[in-house]
């Protein structure tokens, strides 16, 4: 479970906003989307849903893994979200998940990417405590007890397996993971009032350059509802949720992502 061990080194495990399935692929696809890795234009919710659709990824025992197989070639990489109140996936045994961890799996990968998961399920048989992910409170009780899933399944198969996870464990004690890593992924929350009676649309937001541009689009609106996307620059903005209020206005509830290249984020 190598793809797992690399993503919680490389800050890649996030709490989900929402907690339904759709929500939940939507998220972690455009999160593996904004990576450096996956090339622009490349539809991983698209595919992931096509997967979906084909069969449902839910192992079971609280964990789902949904995947998008990709043209092209790269490294086996995953994202792995967390929802403290569990997501009804439609698991073979019923529960709901709590674990997504979604993989993007290039054409070289295949075999790596289905040792992967042969272990996963390994993992969710013979672990003792994998019903323990129901308690975890925060991503450090999460971060503990997948290192110690991993740990207890894999140390003796892979020789190099209990250094990684003293590195991990060590790592662990630093509070809401304060890694080199972290400072390349910018995830901000904003909110769009859509004034229909004022022919124009608001951004509520900390980032005054970005709102400003957003507030300029002319086709921001019919993006986020047509695709639940919308690409400014080097951000992409992701629609959680809308909510409608009297005299035709709109909320929208969004993310703005991005991945900046130094420390510095302006």
């Amino acid at each position: 479970m190598d793809t797992i061990i690399d993503a919680l080194k490389e800050g890649r495990l996030f709490e989900l906003p929402e907690s339904d399935k759709p929500s939940t692929l939507q998220f972690l696809s455009h999160i593996i989307e904004a990576f450096p890795e996956t090339p622009a234009g490349m539809d991983i919710l698209g595919l992931v849903m096509k997967r979906e659709e084909a069969a449902n990824t839910a192992l079971g025992k609280g964990w789902a893994c949904p995947h998008a197989r990709v043209p092209y070639e790269e490294d086996l990489m995953c994202v792995i979200g967390w929802s403290p109140e569990g997501i009804d996936y439609g698991a073979p045994d019923g529960e709901k998940v709590y674990i997504a961890v979604m993989h993007v799996v290039p054409d070289n990968q295949k075999s790596h990417y289905l040792k992967e998961i042969s272990l996963l399920a390994k993992a969710l048989v013979t672990y003792p405590k994998v019903e323990d992910i129901q308690k975890a409170k925060n991503l450090d009780d999460v971060r503990l007890y997948l290192i110690d899933l991993i740990e207890s399944t894999k140390e003796a198969a892979v020789p190099d397996a209990r250094a990684k996870m003293i590195t991990l464990q060590a790592k662990a004690a630093v509070p809401q993971y304060i890694l080199p890593e972290l400072t390349n992924l910018v995830v901000e929350p904003l909110t769009i009032v859509a004034c229909a009676d004022l022919g124009r649309h608001v951004v509520l937001m900390q980032n005054p350059s970005l709102s400003n541009g957003l507030e300029s689009s002319k086709d921001l609106l019919e993006r986020l509802n047509s695709e639940g996307v919308y690409q400014w620059r080097e951000w992409r903005i992701l629609k959680r949720g809308v909510s409608i209020y009297q005299e035709g206005r709109e909320v929208y509830d969004c993310l703005a992502i991005k991945i900046v290249d130094g420390k510095e984020v302006k």
